[in-house]
């Protein structure tokens, strides 16, 4: 029978929107012998913003990724919004269709104009009809200041637009969560502030945000917590008052004394 070749997603009214609305535990994660996640705990609250920082190769990148399962986790478990990360696609699908994701490259097509790149996932996916999403993609490139340019090609934008593209074609599928990969890294440095302005909008406007970055100025103004990995695991979680004034770890304090070129703590 059809009705059992699957398990049952959970109604909205079923989930308890005072749970985390995602739930990561005990997660691990090898590539080969490497093993670059090593036992992850951690819930993130609905409508929390929590940074990520830690240095190359600390596995940053690849938790975030699992939580939409571009990278396929070994153990452990990863719930989001009441439905585990699975190999059942559906889980999959359902996950996805709830996480908006900026890579650090933009990833734009770049034989779409702007406002067909954000407009093609809505209605694939979402089965939006093309005026509405239409209309609901400009005004997503006027809240990110960049509805003049909708009908340019990403060639023709520099790396901030472009990068402002990319995040205004994420929220485009309505997520629930919006998860940042290092998005300001690949910009010059006059464009990083116009990427960071539009992620502080999302911030004040409540979105869950998990945001991998070195921009400790981010971090400090709109990060609820500040989680530090190194070597696959967290080593210190924090509000960003403390993680900066009073870092615990020995390897917290050595990466913010090399970060922000200052000595950190006694």
């Amino acid at each position: 029978m059809v009705g059992s070749q699957h398990q049952a997603q959970p109604e909205a009214s079923m989930i308890d929107q005072d749970a985390p609305i995602i739930r990561i535990e005990a997660l691990h994660k090898w590539y080969g012998e490497c093993h670059v996640l090593r036992g992850i705990d951690l819930d993130v609250g609905r409508g929390e913003r929590i940074v990520i920082c830690g240095p190359s190769g600390s596995g940053k990148s690849t938790l975030i990724r699992c939580l939409n399962r571009l990278e396929e986790h070994q153990q452990g478990r990863i719930v989001v919004d009441g439905t585990e990360l699975t190999n059942n696609i559906r889980h999959i699908d359902a996950v996805r269709r709830e996480i908006g994701m900026v890579f650090q490259h933009f990833n734009l097509f770049p034989h779409l104009t702007v406002l067909e790149n954000c407009v093609l996932a809505p209605i694939r996916v979402r089965r939006q009809p093309l005026a509405e999403a239409q209309a609901t993609a400009r005004t997503l490139l006027e809240r990110v200041r960049i509805a003049d340019f909708a009908d340019r090609y990403p060639s023709q934008l520099s790396g901030g637009q472009q990068q402002r593209v990319a995040i205004a074609r994420a929220l485009a599928m309505k997520p629930k969560v919006m998860l940042f990969d290092e998005p300001t890294s690949a910009l010059d440095p006059e464009m990083v502030n116009e990427v960071l302005e539009v992620m502080i909008g999302l911030a004040r406007d409540g979105m869950t945000m998990l945001v991998v970055t070195h921009e400790m100025g981010f971090a400090k103004s709109v990060a609820d917590r500040v989680l530090f990995m190194d070597q696959g695991e967290i080593i210190e979680r924090a509000a960003p008052t403390d993680f900066f004034t009073h870092p615990q770890s020995e390897r917290t304090k050595l990466f913010l004394s090399q970060i922000l070129n200052h000595t950190i703590g006694p």
